[in-house]
């Protein structure tokens, strides 16, 4: 198959092209620069009239605005690019290309940060012409974010404060998403929304020991009492402080999603990869940039 990638060079695109160039696919790489990943041929997003689209069997379109966790742009930002990206492109070769995949966030179901509503508004805007996916917490090599905090802090023997929280959350480990995308792209899912992630979630406690392992360390949780840190994050809100109400709200909810609508799409019964293989990967790789990096400096 020949597929498009908009966002080609970021996490999920850098990942997913190389899972999809292994298998004998055609990727083509649309963003605003090259990037270094095994694409075939490059577009920017003012060469969209250039792209041949009745040679492209599916478009991924990734590219968007990330969730911003330290609120520092605007919130139309947000709409600009989720939506007037999204608009932009399907506008183009949604009536040209079999297949158009869309990558929202599990956010857009109830959240209520600009990010969530944008990711929503441009869902609404699609209205059932394409497959749009719902993922959780997606990670893998090169991701960022929250799941490398806790690994830098976990690595440096620093004790999780946060035991006391005995939550669950689904994940999704990269290589379940370039399975699905792989089989998406074949056109025989209907169109509509899907919620993505792995079968089994994990509590931020058990995550903690699978980084642990990964380092070749000691998991060292502190059931400190839930008041006082919830004290500390209010702090951290004020001080700028590595723990703030937001992220200890990231760390310590329950957040569990149900992939049965995607794979019942799919024909399947279980995803690929399960959830602690595919955290330990992302956790080994994490390891080796730490090596990689020690070496440079």
């Amino acid at each position: 198959m020949r597929i498009l990638i908009s966002g080609a060079y970021g996490f999920v695109g850098t990942n997913l092209s190389k899972c999809l160039a292994s298998r004998g696919h055609e990727c083509l790489a649309l963003d605003v620069a090259r990037g270094g990943a095994p694409y075939t041929g490059f577009y920017t997003w003012d060469e969209l009239g250039k792209i041949d689209w009745q040679g492209i069997d599916a478009v991924v379109h990734l590219a968007g605005k990330a969730h911003d966790t330290k609120n520092v742009t605007a919130p139309q930002v947000d709409f600009d690019v989720n939506v007037g990206l999204t608009q932009k492109l399907f506008t183009v070769c949604g009536d040209k290309v079999k297949t158009f995949v869309y990558f929202s966030s599990i956010k857009a179901v109830d959240g209520d940060t600009p990010y969530a509503k944008s990711k929503r508004a441009a869902e609404k805007w699609l209205d059932g012409r394409a497959v749009v996916l719902e993922p959780a917490m997606i990670h893998g090599p090169g991701n960022k974010g929250n799941l490398n905090l806790l690994f830098a802090i976990v690595r440096r023997g620093i004790p999780w404060p946060l035991a006391v929280f005995d939550n669950r959350r689904s994940f999704t480990s990269i290589g379940n998403v370039c399975a699905v995308v792989e089989e998406l792209c074949k056109g025989t899912v209907p169109r509509g929304i899907y919620p993505m992630c792995d079968d089994e979630p994990v509590s931020t406690n058990r995550l903690v020991e699978l980084i642990a392992e990964s380092c070749g360390k000691s998991a060292r949780p502190w059931r400190l009492p839930k008041l006082l840190m919830r004290c500390v994050a209010r702090a951290g809100d004020i001080c700028r402080l590595p723990l703030n109400s937001e992220r200890l709200r990231k760390l310590t909810e329950d957040s569990v999603v149900d992939n049965s609508k995607i794979k019942t799409a799919l024909g399947w019964t279980c995803m690929p990869v399960r959830a602690e293989d595919g955290l330990r990967e992302t956790l080994k790789s994490f390891s080796h940039n730490g090596r990689m990096d020690r070496k440079t400096h």
